[in-house]
């Protein structure tokens, strides 16, 4: 009951969304093409699900998400961990990986298609580039933020490093690098419509070009960015899971 109770107001905000939009389009007057209505769009969704064409792009990108996620995290733990253990690294590194960082992936996916291809390879390097510096910045401040009286109590113990990484500094820093990981995920589905945008031959980003640009099916581009909301919605809340499941439920 409690979660039902949660879930009312934004079930109410939704349908609140929908009947300003409809009266908008219905105000308006707008056509199809310029601004559909939200029953045309849900028909068009429903529609490019039952046909498969949502179902094959979805998958499409579903696994440029995870596996560039799974790479950008990997690094990005990595060199977090390794900024936080010694500042000199630190200060060669940073303002590398800041001038990186600034630079938009917008402007860097044409460069990768044109060296990667329009395959999955392309799609995976934008992915990782864009959950690295999240994760990196997160492993670093979680793990700058150990009490260091816990890391003094195991070196009291005669413990390794790697013994103090694993069994106190890891568990004290997850909370940090999972909410890292939680706007990662989220970023990774950006970057895959990204590079799908810049060249691609399927996915969801390949197909907002399609409904655009040559069939000017306006109602299945709503319908693709819908999926793609969706998606993002999804991604994050199983990283939520995975975090509750890993540190417990937090505030």
């Amino acid at each position: 009951m409690k979660r039902l109770r949660g879930l009312l107001p934004v079930i109410a905000g939704g349908l609140a969304f929908l009947a300003l939009w409809a009266a908008i389009v219905w105000i308006g007057d707008y056509p199809d093409f310029i601004l559909p209505g939200p029953g045309q769009v849900l028909g068009r969704f429903a529609t490019a699900w039952l046909d498969g064409t949502l179902v094959e792009h979805t998958v499409v990108t579903l696994v440029e998400v995870l596996l560039g996620f799974a790479v950008g995290a990997t690094v990005g733990l990595a060199v977090g961990a390794l900024l936080a253990r010694s500042h000199r690294v630190g200060m060669v590194l940073s303002p590398y990986l800041v001038a990186a960082q600034s630079t938009p992936i917008l402007a860097l996916a044409p460069l990768l298609a044109l060296w990667f291809g329009d395959g999955l390879l392309g799609k995976i390097i934008i992915c990782a580039l864009i959950v690295f510096f999240p994760v990196a910045v997160s492993t670093t401040v979680a793990l700058r933020g150990v009490d260091r009286r816990l890391i003094e109590l195991g070196r009291s113990l005669r413990a390794t490093r790697r013994q103090i990484l694993a069994t106190i500094e890891l568990p004290a820093a997850l909370p940090g690098i999972l909410g890292g990981m939680r706007v990662g995920i989220t970023l990774a589905v950006v970057g895959a419509i990204i590079g799908e945008w810049a060249g691609a031959q399927a996915g969801l980003g390949w197909l907002l070009n399609i409904a655009r640009a040559s069939t000017f099916d306006t109602p299945l581009l709503f319908a693709t960015l819908l999926t793609i909301a969706l998606l993002g919605v999804t991604l994050y809340s199983a990283m939520v899971a995975v975090e509750r499941r890993l540190v417990g439920v937090r505030g």
